[in-house]
């Protein structure tokens, strides 16, 4: 069996691990993404895609991790979330995940909602902190993905021009 293959079927298997990674957050999504590029990358020698896409696609991963924590933030702060809340959504992320798939959506706004009430004891403040900071969830997965898609596009045009 030749070799190369072995690498190209390990960094597929990376690569949609790490798609897999963007949604749950128990897994380093498109760190993933970009160790399976790598691999790839790895099985020709580096001949076709190079160090300038991988140091692109690597830029990219550390752009997503900047753009997962201010979308978070940003959505929670727009709606005046409290310290608790951030706490709460980040718990409730947790807890989620061992309620697989509904877990994923439920966690994060229950947990700030319940971070905020605690915080507030207001009702409708806690409901708009909770559906602030799932939107904010929300758009830093939907910017993850296309994070991802441009990666797999730069690893593809280096691949084939």
């Amino acid at each position: 069996m030749d070799p190369a293959f072995i690498y190209y079927l390990i960094g597929a298997v990376l690569v949609l691990v790490g798609f897999a990674g963007v949604l749950l957050p128990a897994l380093p999504g498109l760190p993933l993404v970009f160790a399976g590029l790598l691999v790839a990358a790895w099985g020709d020698g580096f001949e076709r895609v190079g160090w300038i896409a991988l140091l692109l696609i690597g830029l990219l991963t550390a752009l997503s991790f900047l753009i997962d924590f201010l979308a978070t933030v940003y959505g929670a702060q727009r709606v005046g979330a409290s310290g608790w809340a951030l706490w709460g959504s980040a718990i409730g992320t947790i807890v989620g995940l061992f309620f697989l798939p509904i877990g994923l959506f439920v966690g994060p706004f229950a947990g700030a909602w319940l971070g905020e009430y605690w915080h507030s004891r207001r009702v409708g403040h806690a409901t708009r902190v909770g559906l602030g900071t799932w939107l904010g969830i929300l758009l830093g997965t939907a910017s993850k993905f296309a994070l991802g898609f441009c990666m797999l596009g730069i690893f593809a045009f280096a691949w084939f021009v």
